[in-house]
């Protein structure tokens, strides 16, 4: 699993509860164990969302999104 979100720290214990958590879920919802679970961040500035993300990876992919964004203003 690979997340993609704009760029800002995590300390080490947030990056190990974020993984932990994320890999908990996989886990329960595809009937696997812990160790079939690999979880990235991907940060990416502001800027390149539109063409790092949003293109290929959502409107590029709108068949296989199971939860779609709304953004909002901001």
């Amino acid at each position: 699993m690979d997340i993609s979100y704009y760029d800002r720290e995590f300390t080490d214990e947030q990056k190990e509860r974020l993984g932990r958590a994320l890999a908990d879920v996989v886990v329960e919802h595809f009937s696997t164990y812990d160790g079939a679970v690999s979880v990235s961040l991907h940060p990416v500035e502001r800027e390149d969302w539109t063409t790092e993300v949003f293109e290929p990876r959502i409107t590029g992919l709108q068949d296989r999104l199971i939860k779609a964004p709304d953004y909002r203003s901001e």
